[in-house]
């Protein structure tokens, strides 16, 4: 997909399709009112039809027939101006992406909801996700051409060309996790993490540590080995580092699970689900998502990027209930039950985060199904015992428009974790299960600045909604990148 501003008219844009917005109970802009007086009125007219009063999604399409240059008219509401966000901007350019590719119409121009560049990069980022199909297991059909968008132009706004180049990058960053997400277990294993690092790391500035299973063990990284252990796979420690050319403003390390299937190990799943634990790598998703993204855009901080990479099989050498693992820290975890396993992993990579002492540490899991009981499937949850930090990536979220919510380390609940014959266990309680699950990394997190989020709802939608797509979503991207920035 090209992107580029012409800066033309509404008149004078000569592609396919024109979209264009109207805020909540405003009157329309003068690009609207001109398009409604060179097609005889026909806009204005399907609009009073149509009830449409620029509430959020409401929409009006109207083909020219030869009134203006462009093809069809695609007038969408954007609901009330002071409630503008950017996912509401990525919704509205996705909306207009869809009507597109429903009429195959390849080359679309976008009016900015406003002139402001940050308006017109959502703009930009919204078309990217809108366009997106995970197609890649699926074999061409034979009637006809899949429907593809050549090119955007982006009116009406102020923003540089380096400023929707950027918004092409962070699209096809979050548009990589989302496929990292979708691919099955035998796709996206950790070897096909490893290889994706190797890409991501011939960018200026970075540097790659890969250890196998047997590197693994020598180091001492227990979680890893005993979850690992009993599938035929290899398991992946992976460590991105990228340093600015610059002196650096921020040092932050983000970790990421990444089960690349999760079967339970002898504390198996039910058979309901199972299907679906490709996607317990969603976490390392959005870290690769994100450190292909720095890559790219190059930012003042350095980031590190850890991913532990393995499945959770039931092999004849897999680790049992009751065992006791020494982790990379040198702590000791009694096994309740295999299927907490995630956490595992993530201790040792803290571990080792916590060793390049950066200014905080940000690890991201598909963690608990507690989670989404407590916050549903759209909303992902914060801990952290930094209230600096914690705010700082609720910012960040916000800004970016993902669904973050903070929940508490309750002290009380820590006590589920206590053994009898190791340091703590890998299990809590019935209750408060996303809680303890974050009170046992906390034990490896040391001194550091700490926050996990445990992202196991929103990073797999059930439908297309606006600019998400049935799927992976890539939850996290967005907000990783938006706290970068702010750094």
């Amino acid at each position: 997909m090209k992107v580029s501003q012409s800066g033309l008219d509404s008149l004078n844009f000569e592609g396919d399709l024109l979209v264009l917005g109207r805020f909540e109970d405003q009157d329309p802009s003068a690009q609207e009112l001109a398009i409604d007086a060179a097609l005889s009125g026909a806009l204005s007219a399907a609009s009073e039809r149509l009830y449409f009063k620029g509430k959020p999604r409401q929409s009006v399409a109207l083909d020219t027939l030869g009134g203006i240059k462009a093809g069809k008219v695609l007038l969408l509401g954007l609901g009330r101006e002071d409630e503008l966000t950017p996912a509401i901007i990525r919704d509205y350019a996705a909306l207009g992406i869809d009507e597109a590719l429903k009429g195959r119409h390849p080359n679309l121009g976008i009016f900015s909801p406003t002139p402001s560049p940050d308006h017109a990069l959502q703009v930009v980022v919204g078309a990217q996700l809108g366009a997106y199909r995970f197609h890649d297991l699926q074999a061409a059909p034979q009637d006809a051409p899949r429907p593809a968008i050549e090119s955007v132009d982006v009116l009406g706004s102020d923003s540089s060309q380096e400023n929707l180049d950027a918004g092409i990058q962070i699209g096809d960053s979050v548009n990589l996790a989302r496929t990292l997400t979708n691919e099955p277990a035998n796709i996206c294993t950790p070897e096909r993490f490893e290889a994706l690092a190797q890409e991501i790391a011939k960018a200026p500035g970075f540097e790659l540590l890969v250890l196998d299973r047997a590197e693994i063990k020598a180091r001492g990284m227990g979680g890893i080995v005993g979850v690992s252990q009993g599938a035929s796979r290899e398991p992946r420690f992976i460590h991105l580092t990228y340093t600015p050319s610059g002196e650096a403003s921020a040092e932050i390390a983000l970790v990421g699970k990444g089960l690349t299937f999760d079967s339970g190990g002898l504390n198996i799943k039910p058979a309901s689900g199972m299907e679906m634990m490709y996607i317990d790598m969603a976490g390392a998703a959005a870290v690769l998502g994100t450190m292909n993204l720095v890559a790219k855009l190059q930012p003042n901080c350095k980031v590190h990027g850890i991913v532990g990479a393995c499945e959770n099989m039931t092999g004849a050498d897999a680790y049992r209930p009751s065992d006791v693992l020494t982790m990379y820290s040198g702590k000791t975890v009694e096994i309740l039950n295999t299927d907490a396993e995630g956490r595992l992993v993530l201790a040792d990579c803290i571990h080792h985060a916590v060793q390049l002492k950066p200014d905080c540490i940000i690890d991201l899991a598909t963690l608990t199904g507690a989670c989404m009981v407590a916050l549903g499937p759209n909303y992902a949850g914060l801990f952290s015992d930094n209230d600096a930090l914690a705010a700082k990536l609720l910012e960040a979220a916000d800004s970016a428009g993902e669904s973050l919510w903070r929940l508490p380390l309750d002290p009380k609940l820590a006590e589920d974790l206590k053994s009898k014959r190791a340091d703590i266990t890998n299990l809590g309680g019935r209750y408060g299960g996303a809680i303890t699950a974050a009170q046992f990394l906390q034990h490896f997190k040391g001194d550091a600045t700490w926050a996990h989020m445990d992202i196991a709802g929103p990073v797999l939608a059930s439908k297309d909604d606006g600019h998400i797509r049935t799927g992976g979503t890539g939850y996290a991207v967005l907000t990783l990148w938006a706290f970068i920035n702010a750094q």
